[in-house]
């Protein structure tokens, strides 16, 4: 069944629709949301959405309980290939939880958290931008922690950000549901504008092992993975000091030491290496630089410090 969650006008006699798929089948009453699209420039969810839903289509005997597919939030963003909200400039993962009371997009965004509120847990699947890859990881705040870690243990991602708080997440979809008693897991994974499968498989995974943790799966479920928890451990920023292109000689879930070398910024005119870049520390690298023009402090690696604080685990 589709429904319409929210609505607004728009020029030309035209209407922003924000809808959503909900798939239901047994008894049940529990509920799994699965929330994407709230970055027009992210598509991996897209990918995710649909190889859920079909495969839900084809096994429903298997189902006990309530899927909700929300698969655009910011329709206009993915129709347009832009990032936030068009024609407002607008992120719209910085302006929940909206007001009945207040613009469109905030009337829009306070209706998606009253039709989300009460799931028993919601995924928030997100890409990096265009700039950046991601391994498959679940991010929550310190606060946040305790509650959600359990569950994002059962999603087969490759590893956990515990980070602290921040004044910003407090505007996002996912700490706005959190604060109101709805576990709400953010994935991040993959690049923007572009459908790694494997990625979108592996979560696949992931969606089928937490349904059948909450007793709303009877089907068949895949082992699922372990993943590294940065709890504890430090998180090493590796930027351009120089302008050129990036050219990585590392990958994703390399271990590294500190000062291993983890690619090269070079110069075309000059032909020359501008900078040899190396790993501020030792530990896994789990972002990387995926669109090659930099600047001076372009962001080109993230790696999780190793457990003893040094080198390669």
């Amino acid at each position: 069944m589709i429904e319409t969650i929210a609505t607004a006008a728009l020029a030309v006699n035209e209407n922003l629709n924000i809808q959503k798929r909900r798939i239901a089948n047994g008894k049940s009453n529990r509920r799994l949301s699965l929330v994407t699209g709230t970055h027009g420039d992210e598509l991996e969810g897209q990918y995710l959405a649909y190889m859920i839903g079909s495969y839900l289509n084809e096994n429903i005997a298997m189902l006990d309980g309530i899927v909700d597919i929300y698969p655009a939030l910011n329709p206009m963003g993915i129709d347009s290939i832009t990032r936030g909200v068009p024609m407002f400039d607008l992120d719209m993962n910085r302006v929940f939880p909206g007001s009945k009371d207040g613009t469109m997009i905030e009337v829009i965004c306070a209706s998606i958290v009253d039709d989300i509120a009460g799931s028993d847990v919601c995924v928030d699947i997100h890409s990096s931008n265009i700039f950046l890859k991601e391994i498959p990881q679940i991010r929550m705040s310190v606060p946040t922690a305790p509650t959600l870690l359990p569950y994002a243990k059962m999603m087969n991602v490759d590893f956990v950000w515990i980070h602290e708080s921040a004044t910003v997440l407090e505007s996002t979809l996912a700490h706005t549901l959190n604060t109101r008693g709805t576990k709400t897991l953010v994935v991040e994974m993959g690049v923007g504008m572009r459908i790694t499968k494997e990625y979108c498989r592996q979560l696949f995974d992931g969606i089928l092992n937490l349904m059948k943790e909450l007793g709303m799966w009877s089907g068949e479920t895949a082992p699922v993975r372990e993943p590294i928890i940065s709890e504890g451990r430090e998180v090493g920023f590796v930027n351009s000091d120089a302008a050129g292109i990036f050219v990585p000689c590392a990958d994703f879930g390399d271990s590294v030491s500190k000062g291993d070398h983890i690619g090269d910024v070079v110069d075309p005119l000059t032909s020359k290496v501008v900078e040899k870049v190396e790993a501020v520390c030792g530990g896994m690298i789990f972002t990387l630089r995926e669109y090659p023009v930099v600047y001076g402090g372009s962001l080109l690696a993230r790696i999780l410090q190793s457990a003893s604080g040094g080198g390669k685990e």
